[in-house]
């Protein structure tokens, strides 16, 4: 095995349940809440373990400082944190309406910037995301609202299916809805500003703590009705940014799919189906999420019917 996967981080979340586990096969302990599986995480707070091959075992952090450069490429600053968070999100209820911090505000106020990437893996019938403001609303009005504890009907809301793609740039409000199962690709970092959370206690019983001053700093007050991305074609740019590109990748069963050596690093997530690497046979199951190293070469082929996400543009190397 010549790519890197990682052992999960299961986060307990107030608004989480069990869909990791009956929608992704995975096996959650205990029986508490979970809404987040940290996925790739290079932090302080939480480091991703190397869970398979010759690098079992060993940390993400530790996997940069020891071979940064066949990793990630030269000129690769390894004592920098990976660039890239990877998450899965199971939304069993309404998230709290929040945002993140523009890379020129957050320094201000103590924070990381965060601009994100959601794909809707599984949606039910009712599920939606808020997203953005509807159109006309003023800063005066939301904050108006946000007194009054009824800023639901100013924020825009999008009905939402399986498949979609929202691209979420740090300074958009938004929320996921219940019934939202989202792979999320993001900025490293874990500034969130909780502007409003409908009323709702933590899994302490206590209300949560809420980020008034600080959101009101960073919510791009002219961001109205943003769109999803619909699923389209066997090849599709889903994000392309100064932080991370992203591309859908549609695979019929036997189909291939091949990354130069010398490149740049990469991450695969397989949403549907599964891979099979040409070289080793090693394969990449449903719900998983690796990092393809840069000094590697690597073909693909998909052993049912799959879909791939791949991100890379976090690092150019030197040539």
């Amino acid at each position: 095995m010549r790519f890197y996967p990682f052992e999960p981080i299961y986060q307990e979340r107030v608004w989480g349940g069990r869909g990791l586990e009956e929608k992704l096969g995975r096996s959650l302990p205990g029986d508490a809440p979970y809404g987040e599986s940290w996925e790739i995480v290079d932090r302080p707070e939480a480091q991703s373990v190397v869970s398979a091959g010759p690098a079992r075992g060993t940390t993400l952090r530790a996997l940069l400082e020891g071979s940064a450069e066949t990793v990630m490429g030269k000129g690769y600053n390894a004592s920098q944190p990976f660039p890239i968070l990877v998450k899965w999100l199971d939304c069993q209820q309404r998230l709290s309406l929040q945002v993140h911090p523009p890379a020129d505000i957050a320094p201000s106020l103590g924070g990381e910037p965060k601009t994100e990437n959601w794909y809707v893996a599984d949606a039910a019938e009712d599920a939606a995301m808020l997203i953005g403001l509807n159109n006309g609303v003023t800063r005066e009005q939301f904050e108006s609202a946000l007194k009054e504890n009824a800023l639901e009907p100013l924020i825009h809301r999008i009905p939402t299916t399986k498949g979609e793609s929202m691209f979420v740039r740090s300074g958009r409000i938004h929320a996921l809805d219940a019934g939202c199962l989202i792979l999320e690709i993001q900025q490293n970092s874990d500034t969130t500003y909780r502007v409003f959370d409908w009323g709702r206690v933590g899994l302490d019983g206590q209300p949560r703590q809420l980020h008034i001053e600080e959101s009101l700093k960073c919510i791009n007050y002219n961001d109205f009705e943003p769109t999803t991305l619909k699923a389209e074609g066997e090849v599709q740019s889903l994000a392309e940014s100064e932080i991370f590109n992203l591309t859908r990748h549609n695979l019929k069963a036997g189909a291939k799919l091949a990354f130069p050596a010398g490149e740049q690093p990469r991450l695969i997530g397989v949403v549907e189906g599964g891979l099979r690497e040409a070289t080793d046979g090693s394969e990449i199951s449903k719900s998983a999420n690796v990092l393809l190293p840069v000094s590697e070469g690597f073909t693909f082929e998909a052993t049912e019917d799959t879909v791939v996400i791949v991100t890379d543009g976090f690092f150019k190397p030197q040539a």
